[in-house]
């Protein structure tokens, strides 16, 4: 299961399934029993300080420390505040521990080595504070292992933003689904080792809950992948147009040989008269043209997707190109100095229409929206104000649509940060698109694929090895369609019943 849970949705099906027959004491005991048999896994038994929180977090704790104490674990349990101001279901289970409550403070950590965080989860909307704030900043300056339920102390759930402080922790032990805040930085590289446990949540909660939110992986896309048929031929595979550039021709011709590699049929370089003969002597599988014969090729109906952007140089001139080629109907990758074009007047953008894709990275963002926060909100408002789909590009790049859709990638390395990289996704997608795909799912699909050939080239990647990769990330993703396409798929496809 791919889908990612706000804060407010996951309250949503546990109290959905609270109605529906599951009492929240057995909901509290199988997610300590989760995070006690995953800490077994993993360790050896060992000195454990379980650190409790006064809400429903703090019952987990409980559970734990009561399970691994019975497995023979030598455990000192402290909890944020009194016992008897417990309430519910952590009343209940810090009944059933019978060990010493200590309070909370940092001679909870002595001769510790490991340590279990129920102290917040991740519906923690402050800073941490006080004697709690005092606890997790002792456990990063001994450096303990940590195992946290929920989500480290200090993670916000929907933003993987950190208020205040957080610990590190070696293995993070959340329910029924992940949130955002598992896969968002900096959350994502705080929670260590996911795993996500069943605690009794029946799937069908997830109905009427509607999750807008996804991981990005194949299960997402893989019914609307553009997989070549037996039937087919080069020009029902579609014709992608790359503007390119007279000083930055680099860009231009890795963005078209990356949408061939993505499966277009063909590519053709629009470019300035100056620079025909550069780009004619390079990749003698493309198409070069004129740029000066743009309006024409824009009224052929066969070329049905366009790239603009990579090198193509910041001005009146290249906004002409896009707003040309949107009001042609073409399917739009809008990337770098496109986007930079419209800097002083995105609104002329947005009216233009066409759904194009937006590839904007935190540089640029700025230069057309004006909001700040964590990606996922980012990413979310730039698509409902422009009425495009916004991939905004970075180490948790995010996907989101302007129906409210996004999803999060969580497979690109740091090695994309390198010159091209960028010019290369930009000509997956376009590939993608030119075959059919619409706008959302060619961005997620082309994002996956660029960080799986980044993950599968290893280091020393530059730009030209994503593209040359590529056809071994075909090789194993075909496979992974395939099995997807033969069974259920995808969060939205059970989960949403307007799923487009």
């Amino acid at each position: 299961m791919t889908c990612l849970l706000s804060v407010k949705e996951m309250y949503a099906a546990d109290a959905a399934a609270i109605a529906g027959g599951v009492s929240g004491l057995a909901l509290m005991e199988a997610a300590g029993w989760q995070v006690a048999r995953a800490i077994r896994q993993r360790f050896a038994p060992r000195p454990v300080a379980v650190l409790c929180g006064p809400g429903n977090n703090g019952g987990d704790g409980f559970v734990v420390a009561r399970l691994l104490q019975g497995w023979g674990w030598p455990v000192r349990l402290s909890l944020l505040g009194d016992v008897e101001r417990l309430r519910g279901d952590a009343a209940a289970m810090a009944a059933r521990w019978r060990g010493a409550v200590h309070p909370l403070d940092s001679i909870s950590l002595d001769g510790a080595a490991l340590v279990v965080d129920a102290l917040f989860g991740a519906g923690l909307t402050r800073p941490l504070d006080g004697v709690a704030r005092r606890v997790v900043e002792a456990i990063l300056a001994r450096c303990l292992d940590v195992v946290a339920v929920d989500v480290p102390s200090g993670v916000d759930g929907d933003s993987g933003q950190v208020l205040g402080v957080a610990p590190q922790a070696r293995l993070t032990v959340t329910f029924f689904r992940p949130k955002p805040g598992h896969a968002l930085l900096p959350g994502r590289l705080l929670c260590g080792e996911l795993v996500v446990g069943d605690i009794g949540i029946p799937p069908s909660v997830l109905e009427p809950i509607a999750p807008r939110c996804a991981l990005n992986t194949p299960a997402l896309w893989a019914d609307r992948f553009p997989w070549p048929q037996p039937e087919g031929h080069k020009y029902a595979r579609g014709h992608l147009l790359v503007c390119g550039g007279s000083t930055m021709t680099g860009a231009a011709r890795l963005a078209a040989l990356a949408g061939r590699r993505a499966g277009a049929g063909l590519a053709t370089i629009a470019a300035p008269d100056e620079a025909l003969a550069v780009y004619r002597a390079d990749q003698p599988g493309t198409i070069v043209q004129s740029l000066t014969a743009w309006d024409s090729l824009l009224a052929d109906p066969r070329k049905n997707a366009a790239v603009i952007g990579p090198g193509l140089g910041v001005g009146e001139a290249t906004r002409r190109l896009v707003l040309s080629a949107l009001a042609a109907g073409k399917a739009c990758v809008l990337d770098a100095d496109a986007l930079t074009s419209f800097g002083s007047d995105p609104s002329t953008l947005w009216a233009a229409g066409g759904l194009p894709v937006l590839t904007p990275h935190d540089g640029e963002y700025p230069r057309l929206f004006p909001y700040q926060g964590d990606r996922l909100t980012r990413a979310r408002r730039a698509a409902a104000d422009s009425g495009a789909v916004v991939l905004l590009k970075g180490p948790d790049t995010v996907i989101a649509a302007p129906d409210g859709r996004a999803a999060i990638c969580v497979n690109a390395p740091p090695s994309l940060a390198t010159g091209g990289s960028g010019d290369v996704l930009a000509g997956i997608i376009g590939g993608l698109l030119a075959q059919g795909m619409t706008g959302f799912e060619a961005a997620c699909a082309a994002a996956w694929i660029h960080g799986d050939a980044a993950q599968r080239f290893g280091s020393g990647l530059i730009a030209e090895d994503l593209i040359a990769t590529l056809p071994a990330v075909w090789s194993g993703l075909e496979p992974i369609i395939l099995n997807l396409n033969s069974s259920a798929r995808g969060p939205w496809k059970t989960a949403n019943k307007h799923s487009p």
